[in-house]
């Protein structure tokens, strides 16, 4: 039985009957001489649509230096749901864009009792990937 595993793993495998993957889990595949690309453009922009971003100006930084998320007890609460939304989106997201993974992570932390600042962050993690949709692993 090993035998038989081994020839065919040391045979050159093709696909022929199933030609070129070009999605697989949600993630946009793109194969090249270079190597494998991935990316997940066709996801982000459902999330702009669905999120109401389109008619926002896209942001080309991610993040200022100054940028501050703290709990803001001061600032009026927003609805826990629809963060949570956009929360799970954009981590969903960062599989294939772990530039975004930082910032979202930094607004995951108030998901229990979400501002307007914190809602407003998320959105500015929206307009960044509106931004910049085509890159690529």
């Amino acid at each position: 039985m090993f035998k038989k595993f081994a020839n065919i793993m040391t045979n050159k495998f093709q696909m022929s009957m199933m030609g070129e993957m070009n999605f697989f889990l949600g993630l946009q595949v793109k194969q090249t001489k270079e190597g494998i690309l991935i990316n997940q453009s066709k996801y982000a922009k459902e999330l702009i649509n669905k999120f109401d971003i389109q008619h926002m100006k896209s942001v080309k930084i991610l993040m200022n230096t100054n940028w501050k998320v703290d709990p803001g007890s001061e600032e009026k609460s927003i609805s826990p749901t629809k963060y949570k939304e956009i929360i799970g989106s954009l981590l969903y997201l960062t599989a294939s864009k772990p530039d975004i993974a930082f910032a979202v992570g930094v607004c995951a932390r108030y998901q229990s009792d979400p501002k307007e600042a914190h809602i407003d962050a998320a959105k500015h993690i929206l307009r960044y990937l509106k931004g910049t949709p085509n890159i690529e692993l």
